[in-house]
């Protein structure tokens, strides 16, 4: 996958501008493998940047379904911010997002936040989602429900103190 990130124009005059992801697109090969900008101006830019492979594992399937079951299923991408080499490979000062990786996962995305990470998300398009909920049919199966006994019917050594 592409991972695309856009440079916002801020009417703050502490910081002029903020970074956002913007899109994550299927990588056929036509970005090259190292990221670019698309389009730069006063009021934003747009960098690429190719290669995220996207790995569907059995056992993230509640993580899959609870991204299907959610109100918008999407993307979720984790970025920081880095600064980045020029042509020689000495760093040129300027600082952009990298994003990090791709995933699909509620969950996953969940550990992330928790870990104090960068987590954005963008909506899956139709055919994504169809292609996710093919995995996540085939391979998930929700645990069943267990039936809780009541507090009434146990042993006054077994039940639960507050």
């Amino acid at each position: 996958m592409a991972v695309v990130m856009r440079r916002v124009a801020l009417t703050s005059r502490w910081q002029p501008w903020k970074w956002e992801l913007d899109a994550v697109l299927p990588d056929l090969g036509e970005y090259g493998a190292a990221p670019m900008c698309l389009d730069s101006d006063e009021h934003g830019a747009h960098w690429v940047y190719p290669g995220y492979p996207v790995t569907l594992y059995r056992d993230e399937g509640e993580g899959y379904y609870l991204n299907l079951t959610s109100t918008t299923p999407c993307w979720f991408v984790l970025w920081r911010m880095a600064e980045t080499p020029d042509e020689d490979g000495a760093m040129a000062g300027e600082i952009r997002p990298v994003p990090v990786t791709v995933s699909l996962s509620y969950n996953e995305a969940g550990r992330w936040l928790d870990a104090g990470e960068n987590v954005e998300n963008v909506p899956l398009e139709p055919e994504q989602q169809d292609w996710l909920q093919a995995f996540t049919d085939q391979h998930y199966r929700p645990e069943p429900k267990k039936r809780r006994r009541p507090e009434s019917f146990k042993a006054p050594d077994e039940r639960a103190r507050y």
